[in-house]
């Protein structure tokens, strides 16, 4: 295709020709360099999504694009048919990076979640001698781990939800935050696992108290219930620390990471476990024709190493102390910003539903402002900037947002 489009054919083009499943900011991005990113026209803007936390190591990183390229010319995929000589390494590299014995690799997100429930049946019927059809799986009420059948028969949001249905049997919901529920659901001896987000992104960036994930994980200790954390947006520096639950020294049983684990270059998920977990599985119970192909686990290897190196959970931490300090100090004084809340770079202002500026008209404002964010639920913005972006880069991205609030003020 040699043709050069503008946004608005490339728009037009979407719309006509691709399923209407999504509601975009209406601007077109052709390039993206660190927090910066480009549309056809050259219009410049600060990227304060990171692609749903997909790109904490900053567009088109030198070294990832670089494992990418190698890689890409000698060879790309294989199956699990036959053994490569980059899946090894990887495994090795990925857990001991994470301090688990074993690793299952897959694409998405959503499939390191439906991994990750199914590890927790398997578990549950050879472990903890669940009769058979009979395992149950605990999520918290606002979770969002992608939209497959067995991903929206959790869900809360009707969007996702609605017509849908039939939805996948065994899942109870409880509200997320509270202990008590969780105490009286794993009770249960059906119950397997609970799958919760250390901190619920789609939600809105809702914080759980201090405390919370440590009661979890001692619920799931005295219950025999393995406790599965979904990291997918939540891990990889995005927090400020390598994964959320490390900020209250938690180890949950099955941990699933996505989104960042390739940088943003390509599909990369993972879902680990220590051996009396993962070793349920046996050979034809679970895979993936891509899950663990030589393309993936060169870039994961560069992209979390670019963590490692580049001290992003620290850079995260500061610079999130930052945003959220500045912003209450001026936009928290307006009556209609209900919360700005967060941890490290994952960050919400929450409006009032009722305020004369939609969300939605928000973040349009601050798109011809130069600054690109996404409202969640209609009245949450999420600002979640690269993690490798500079303190004048934030501070020039807080001066947009303030500027676009004082303008609806």
């Amino acid at each position: 295709m040699s043709k050069s489009f503008s946004s608005k054919e490339l728009m037009a083009l979407e719309d006509h020709h691709g399923a209407h499943n999504y509601h975009p900011i209406p601007v077109v991005l052709s390039r993206g360099e660190g927090v910066h990113l480009w549309s056809p026209e050259g219009e410049k803007y600060l990227d304060f999504l990171s692609a749903y936390s997909a790109v904490n190591q900053g567009h088109c990183h030198p070294k990832i694009v670089a494992a990418l390229v190698e890689q890409a010319s000698r060879l790309t995929l294989t199956s699990r048919a036959f053994y490569n000589d980059c899946l090894g390494p990887y495994e090795k590299f990925v857990t001991e990076f994470f301090g688990y014995q074993r690793v299952l690799p897959m694409n998405t997100g959503v499939e390191g979640g439906e991994t990750a429930v199914k590890i927790c049946r398997k578990w549950g019927y050879q472990k903890k001698k669940i009769p058979s059809e009979k395992a149950r799986v605990v999520f918290a009420k606002g979770n969002f781990w992608g939209r497959t059948i067995s991903a929206i028969s959790t869900s809360t949001d009707p969007t996702s939800r609605d017509e849908f249905g039939p939805y996948t049997p065994g899942f109870d919901l409880i509200p997320y935050n509270d202990l008590g529920a969780a105490a009286a659901a794993l009770k249960d001896p059906h119950v397997a696992g609970i799958m919760l987000e250390p901190i619920q992104g789609e939600a809105g960036v809702v914080v759980p108290d201090d405390g919370y994930l440590r009661g979890i994980r001692e619920l799931c200790a005295k219950h025999n219930v393995l406790m599965i954390a979904d990291e997918v947006q939540t891990g990889i520096g995005r927090t400020g620390r390598m994964l959320a639950c490390d900020h209250e020294a938690v180890r949950p049983d099955i941990v699933i990471l996505g989104k960042a684990l390739s940088g943003g270059v390509l599909p990369v998920s993972a879902v680990l476990a220590d051996d009396d977990v993962m070793m349920c599985i046996k050979p034809g119970e679970h895979g993936s024709t891509f899950g663990g192909n030589p393309l993936a686990c060169k870039v994961a290897m560069a992209a979390l190493q670019v963590v490692r190196d580049e001290n992003l959970c620290d850079r995260a931490a500061r610079a999130g102390e930052r945003f959220r300090g500045r912003l209450g100090e001026s936009i928290g004084r307006y009556g209609w910003v209900q919360k700005i809340r967060g941890k490290g770079l994952l960050n919400a202002v929450v409006v009032d539903p009722g305020h004369k500026h939609s969300a939605w008209e928000i973040c349009m404002r601050m798109m011809k402002a130069g600054l690109l964010a996404k409202p969640t639920h209609d009245h949450i913005i999420r600002f979640a900037p690269p993690l490798v972006i500079s303190d004048q880069e934030l501070d020039r991205g807080i001066d947009i947002i303030e500027k676009v609030f004082a303008s609806v003020n």
